[in-house]
């Protein structure tokens, strides 16, 4: 009986389950069609101009007359031309004249050479622990306030293993102009010293030099102390870009290109850093708290080149910047501000709209992005629903998402924090994979600012990911509000074994690793 009523029981139970497990298998069988005919869709218009010429050639092989007639034709042009040199020589040179303005009205190529990421000294290491024991030392912050940076960083993706510079780390802390220049001198010399090293590029060939810091800029600035500890040429041209943000280092990409367009045969230089020295927040106002827990210390430096022969060389094509600045809407403007706090001490006060004016200025930026990038069969489908939407006013229409996922292989988002994070995997419709880098790079260095989006390609690299032909996009936010974009074209393949001074070469092995996802505080 005891079986009899097991077996009755079991019945149930699977009658029950039975319509839930083919209701699974039925919205999985449909997923896979729609992705299959998505996935037609796209082949039939990418290879559209194909297909349509297939039966031109056809027509053209079969209509007999209409070839008798051309090979005619073209043999009385030849007669008529062969008794008038003159006419000859002129449309000959008129070509030439064309091609070579032309070629001479085309942008010059940039290629990216090599970049080098600078990995503090072990003896920099900050667990979270300690930064709160840190913290509790200076006798600053009150117990309620020790509790919020705790959980701050427990729910930031920070790993145990990101880099404090030297005068923070003291007890009590060292905050002070010497102090700063020391760490800015730590990071940018490193990168630049592993930079050098990789391409062997002389000092005296690098015309061209931008540095961003944006919290950081003393006087002799910081563009002077790479020319003095590098001996530079007089000639060189100098910029040092402060106050931009997070998403400076792809300004000074931008910035660099437009000067390798009017400067032949020149190398430029690119540093990218932020120094938290002189920046740490002393106070308890909790929107400026946040800093203190998200920013650490790290940088990178670029080496870009115009010269032709150095494509061979160079790991990168540079395909397209896109800036977009939010800067006009005094709502944007003021969402990442810099300020003193209601006892004087200054601090960075992140506003809790961030991220709606980050997803505002996103979107700009892949308005301009989309069409240069995304093939026509998005494109097709992005106008479609817009006008159905706006012309037609159809309401129930979803606005459509392009799939970024066809116009680049690889991710590289700015680890500004885990909610940034994770807002863009989820309106970009990523997936994890291609997150990877990103969220890694936040876990093991925490946020670099401008330096995090090649500590995330390093990362890429060192996974042996990056292939030939492959497309990068590098997306950063900074404040003002600014949204930036870069897009790179690999030009060959990155052999991860033959990579030297990559900051994750010693410990890529152990990468990745599960970050769990919690719900955010509230400021």
């Amino acid at each position: 009986m005891g079986d009899h009523g097991h077996q009755k029981n079991q019945g149930n139970c699977d009658s029950s389950v039975a319509p839930k497990t083919n209701n699974k298998i039925h919205d999985f069988n449909k997923s896979i069609k729609l992705k299959y005919v998505k996935l037609g869709y796209h082949y039939l218009i990418s290879n559209f101009m194909y297909i349509m010429l297939f039966p031109l050639l056809l027509f053209t092989i079969t209509s007999t007359q209409f070839s008798t007639n051309t090979l005619t034709s073209i043999t009385n042009l030849w007669a008529q031309l062969e008794f008038n040199f003159l006419t000859v020589i002129f449309c000959s040179l008129f070509l030439v004249f064309l091609s070579t303005l032309y070629f001479m009205s085309r942008p010059r190529k940039i290629y990216l050479v090599d970049f080098a990421c600078f990995k503090p000294e072990p003896n920099r290491r900050c667990t979270r622990e300690e930064f709160v024991k840190l913290s509790g030392l200076t006798g600053i912050f009150s117990e309620e306030n020790l509790m919020f940076q705790k959980k701050i960083l427990e729910r930031s993706g920070l790993g145990q293993s990101t880099y404090f510079p030297e005068a923070l780390m003291r007890t009590p802390p060292n905050p002070c102009m010497a102090e700063a220049r020391k760490e800015a001198e730590t990071v940018m010399f490193g990168a630049v010293d592993e930079l050098l090293e990789k391409t062997g590029v002389k000092t005296k060939d690098i015309g061209i030099l931008v540095v961003n810091c944006s919290l950081f800029y003393p006087t002799p600035s910081l563009s002077a102390m790479i020319v003095n500890h590098y001996k530079l040429r007089g000639n060189v041209l100098c910029y040092n870009l402060g106050g931009m943000g997070c998403s400076a280092g792809l300004i000074s990409i931008d910035l660099a290109k437009q000067l390798l367009q009017v400067h032949p045969n020149s190398y430029a230089l690119i540093v990218s850093m932020e120094n938290i020295t002189l920046n740490w927040y002393f106070g308890n106002n909790r929107s400026m708290l946040v800093s203190n827990c998200l920013f650490r210390m790290g940088g990178a430096a670029i080496l870009l080149s115009n010269r032709s022969s150095d494509r061979h060389r160079s790991k990168y094509q540079l395909i397209h910047t896109v800036r977009t600045h939010k800067g006009a809407d005094d709502h944007s403007f003021s969402c990442v501000f810099q300020e003193e706090d209601d006892t004087g001490e200054v601090g960075v006060a992140l506003s809790k709209d961030l991220m709606a004016v980050a997803g505002e200025a996103l979107k700009t930026n892949i308005t301009t992005l989309g069409p240069l990038t995304l093939p026509m069969s998005e494109q097709l489908l992005f106008i479609a629903t817009l006008v159905a939407r706006k012309v037609l006013k159809m309401k129930k229409v979803k606005a459509y998402i392009p799939d970024f996922k066809l116009a680049f292989e690889h991710f590289c988002i700015h680890a500004g924090g885990r909610a940034v994070l994770d807002e863009l995997e989820k309106n970009l419709e990523l997936s994890e994979w291609h997150m990877e880098p990103s969220r890694m790079t936040l876990y093991r260095f925490g946020n670099t600012s401008s330096s995090s989006l090649w500590y995330e390609l390093a990362y890429s690299e060192a996974k042996g990911r990056i292939r030939r032909g492959d497309r990068t996009w590098q997306i950063a936010f900074g404040s003002g509000f600014k949204c930036n974009s870069a897009v790179w074209k690999a030009l060959r393949t990155i052999d991860s074994a033959n990579e030297i001074n990559n900051p994750w070469m010693e410990e890529i092995n152990g990468f990745p690793v599960h970050v769990p996802k919690v719900t955010p505080i509230l400021l």
